[in-house]
């Protein structure tokens, strides 16, 4: 998923649960340990609740603000091929906003309440959309790297604990598979063009690495959400388990159509069997949630003027709705 483990400040800690019916906490606990799916009228504790109200409204946030960057580009991508899979795409991304504001909804969370919570900067997205798009060649890094991470998050989240949310996942996880493979396609195009094409094409690599890697979140023990999480199933790997993960995976792509990875430090590790890698730099992520990204007030700007252009629309969608909800009573 596009979401970061970035803030436990509005979920309770573990130890509140005990305030719970012990009865009704047993039974949930040992449904989430058989790996029963939890349904909206189940009975749950209040801080899985606000768990997975916080996760799930972040990763919609996410899929809705990461329009922004490849939208800044549609106009201006280089055939017609080109434009209608990013136009697809984008589209996408707009769908997997609904389907999640759609789930978090059943957790009694009202979609108004989520976006003003993202426009006032209460809620967070992911950090990954607060740089800048510079070149053609960032479009197919964020569809390879950046999509890449949020398959490698959202796999696992279709056997997430609560039905609504892995049911959404499933389709989304099948349009972000569609999303990767444009991505590395148009990168392969890029490494098999012309010089200056692959410089374009390294320099993206250069600058969406450090900051793919990021998007699991912070190291594991700096999470505060990922130990209770991972007892209730809402989440089945780790940050870091992901993390490592998605590096295996994509360095040997890397390598396969002649791109560097900008680590110094990278190398395979026989011993553990995985690739070792450089430490990251998490100040510069923790800025960036803070919203000290280089495009951060940017991307806020256009989301809430694109909500408050569309005020008219939602207005008429709900006297629609009221006039024939009053012709249905009428005609009974």
């Amino acid at each position: 998923m596009y979401t970061t483990d970035l803030s436990g400040k509005n979920a309770k800690k573990p130890e509140a649960a005990a305030a719970e019916d012990p009865v009704l906490l047993a039974t949930f606990e040992a449904r989430v340990a058989n790996d029963e799916f939890i349904e909206p009228k189940d009975w749950m504790p209040e801080a899985y609740r606000r768990t997975l109200v916080r996760q799930i409204s972040q990763h919609a946030h996410s899929e809705i603000v990461g329009m922004l960057p490849e939208g800044n580009w549609i106009t201006r991508a280089p055939n017609l091929r080109r434009k209608a899979i990013l136009l697809a795409k984008v589209q996408d991304e707009g769908g997997h906003g609904l389907y999640l504001y759609s789930a978090a909804e059943t957790l009694g969370a009202s979609r108004e309440e989520m976006i003003d919570a993202l426009h006032s900067g209460k809620a967070k997205y992911s950090t990954i959309f607060n740089y800048p798009t510079l070149t053609w060649a960032d479009i197919g890094a964020i569809g390879w790297l950046v999509d890449g991470a949020a398959i490698m998050n959202q796999v696992p989240l279709q056997r997430t604990s609560y039905g609504p949310y892995a049911r959404a996942m499933v389709r989304i996880c099948k349009e972000e598979s569609f999303h990767q493979r444009q991505g590395y396609e148009l990168m392969m195009a890029m490494m098999a063009g012309t010089p200056e094409q692959k410089r374009m094409g390294q320099d993206a690599m250069n600058r969406w690495w450090h900051p793919s890697l990021m998007m699991f979140g912070p190291p594991d023990d700096k999470s505060p959400n990922t130990e209770q999480s991972i007892r209730w199933r809402i989440k089945r790997e780790t940050n870091d388990e992901l993390r490592q993960k998605f590096v295996d995976v994509t360095v040997p792509q890397a390598e396969a159509i002649g791109l560097s990875v900008p680590d110094p430090n990278l190398k395979w590790n026989d011993a553990r069997g995985h690739y070792d890698f450089g430490a990251l730099d998490w100040e510069e992520f923790y800025a960036v949630v803070r919203g000290e990204g280089a495009v951060a007030k940017e991307r806020m700007t256009a989301r809430v003027k694109a909500w408050e252009d569309g005020a008219w629309v939602r207005e008429a969608a709900r006297a629609y709705a009221e006039k024939r909800a009053a012709a249905k009573v009428a005609a009974e």
